[in-house]
């Protein structure tokens, strides 16, 4: 809902600051007085093209701000979030435009500055004109459907063939996925197939390379150490015999010497029997470390050709790692890893086959529901048309017809808004073929047209209304058809705030606030006063609209009559 409208320098208005209520609210005045003035200074703030010329005489600049106070719930709170504005849903949104006499015009957005097209986006959330010369909304095709769904109380049905669209777009971009991996994978099967068979012939082990390096510097120092330890070992040839011979002749002398009469515990025994114990434990350390020095010679005990098929395994591996570009080290994990791919590829192909079924099925269950939202559509379609068509005769517009067009698509334009292109389309003459609403010539007639199919929808919409302009929809009637144009405005206001501009007193008399437009000054100087008339002034008001610029009091009851109709 707009709340509240500011205006400096524009074309005759000077300063003008207003409040605006909800419900049907009426702009009366003279001809000239500069009600359209109103409604460009709106129009500027809300993104309209801008004019040098609405810069009012001798200002450096015009500007404008629009306070609308949309619910929580309004899709320009997302509109301004997809823009990077920052808000506050709880809180006023503030529209402001300024315009300099040479042309160059600034957008802002709570103070922040932006676009003219982000302005003219959100303006197009927030209202809706319909005139003499444009109605912004209706003329636009994109409106149609969603309107006929609102009107049909299909937005369920609708919302359903979206999440159907959803599902069969899924599962399109799952086949498409899987069908590429699949091609890629017949592509790199035949290089998997062969590396991992280069892999499984050498058969890597965890930490060979390691062992092998070891291996290949012993083997590499073996023939040295075995000739070193052929020294050694030579040093013991002979060795133990000459100490057990030793030990044999110290046996002997120990034993003449006890013959001779030596005592057994005396000190020449003594010695003998110590001299013969140690040529004992030189003969055990003898043999023992001729035993270590044989042991130590099989250590080195290898292959004639064991070098050489260390060196080559090595270099095998090696090779096949520089060729797969990793290390030694990592070659038993890649094996593993070109396993589970081969076996993916294997698998990828039933998945494929899956996921194509599972798209058959999403695309037959879209087509379906989006087959019923056609018919519910062209059913919703004939009731709505009727319904428009019972208003145009009070709206003298009893010649015209109108249709809704529920035109099939082909399945490649299918979407998540069905099968169809709807289109509001209307003959205005007996026997003239249909078109698009931008055949009605009249300015008029097409304010009028809006209206009656504005009056058919009401009630119908279950979102937030946008603020309604009409601009002299009452353009050459009176009477009745005035009447039932006030009639129809009345009933929108119920539900949505409306402005209507008027010279029409059935029109005007069905307001909830009412404004007068006038311009004051002389020729040096005019200005355009607003005022909101009190329940007296609008009477008088109203009744001067009846009776021109002579007011009677037949005019005056003619005026209550109607304010109270």
């Amino acid at each position: 809902m707009l709340i509240g409208l500011w205006i400096r320098d524009v074309v005759l208005i000077e300063a003008l600051d207003l409040s605006i209520g909800p419900g049907l609210t009426a702009l009366t005045g003279e001809t000239g007085a500069g009600k359209s003035i109103i409604l460009d200074s709106l129009g500027l703030a809300t993104g309209a093209r801008a004019d040098a010329g609405l810069v009012r005489r001798g200002a450096a600049q015009a500007a404008v701000s629009a306070v609308f106070a949309p619910p929580p719930q309004h899709p320009v709170w997302d509109l301004l979030e997809d823009k990077g504005l920052s808000y506050a849903r709880d809180e006023d949104l503030v529209l402001r435009r300024t315009l300099s006499a040479d042309g160059r015009s600034r957008a802002f957005v709570n103070d922040q500055a932006t676009g003219v097209g982000v302005l003219k986006e959100i303006g197009e959330l927030l209202l809706e004109v319909h005139g003499q010369h444009e109605t912004v909304g209706l003329l636009d095709a994109r409106t149609h459907r969603p309107l006929l769904d609102t009107f049909g109380g299909l937005d369920a049905q609708s919302g359903k063939v979206a999440e159907r669209w959803r599902t069969w777009r899924e599962a399109r971009e799952r086949v498409d996925a899987l069908r590429a991996d699949v091609d890629r994978a017949a592509a790199e099967t035949e290089e998997l197939t062969l590396r991992l068979a280069e892999i499984e012939r050498l058969d890597p082990r965890e930490g060979e390379e390691t062992e092998l390096a070891e291996q290949r510097a012993i083997l590499g120092a073996a023939e040295k150490s075995l000739a070193d330890i052929a020294s050694a070992r030579g040093a013991f040839d002979g060795l133990s015999a000459k100490v057990a011979s030793a030990l044999r002749a110290l046996e002997r002398a120990r034993e003449r010497a006890v013959t001779a009469g030596a005592a057994q515990d005396g000190p020449t025994v003594a010695r003998l029997v110590q001299a013969a114990e140690a040529m004992d434990r030189v003969l055990i350390e003898a043999q023992e470390a001729e035993a270590a020095v044989d042991t130590a010679a099989e250590a080195f005990d290898f292959e004639p050709d064991e070098l050489e098929k260390t060196e080559e395994r090595l270099f095998d591996l090696r090779g096949l790692a520089r060729k797969l570009n990793v290390s030694v080290e990592e070659l038993p994990l890649l094996r593993v890893r070109f396993a589970e791919r081969l076996r993916a590829v294997e698998s990828s192909e039933g998945d494929l086959k899956a996921a194509e079924t599972a798209l058959t099925a999403a695309k037959t269950a879209y087509l379906a529901e989006a087959a019923a939202l056609t018919d519910a559509r062209k059913a919703a379609g004939e009731r709505l048309a009727a319904a428009v068509m019972a208003e145009l005769a009070p709206l003298k517009l009893e010649k015209a017809r109108f249709r809704v067009a529920v035109e099939p698509l082909s399945e490649e334009r299918a979407g998540p808004t069905g099968l169809d292109r709807v289109a509001f389309e209307i003959a205005t003459n007996p026997g003239a073929p249909f078109g698009d609403l931008g055949a009605i010539a009249s300015g008029g007639e097409l304010a009028r047209f809006a209206l009656a199919l504005k009056a058919s929808l009401a009630g119908r919409a279950s979102g937030p209304q946008p603020l309604m302009i009409f601009d002299e929809v009452d353009q050459g009637v009176g009477g009745a058809v005035a009447d039932a144009v006030g009639l129809r405005l009345k009933r929108l206001a119920a539900n949505a705030q409306v402005l209507v501009v008027t010279h029409s007193p059935q029109v005007a008399a069905r307001g909830d606030a009412h404004w007068r437009i006038s311009k004051a000054g002389d020729a040096e100087r005019l200005r355009t006063n607003v005022e909101i008339l009190s329940p007296a002034e609008r009477e008088e008001e109203i009744a001067r609209m009846l009776a021109g610029a002579q007011i009677t009091d037949a005019a005056r009851a003619a005026a209550r009559a109607l304010i109270g109709a």
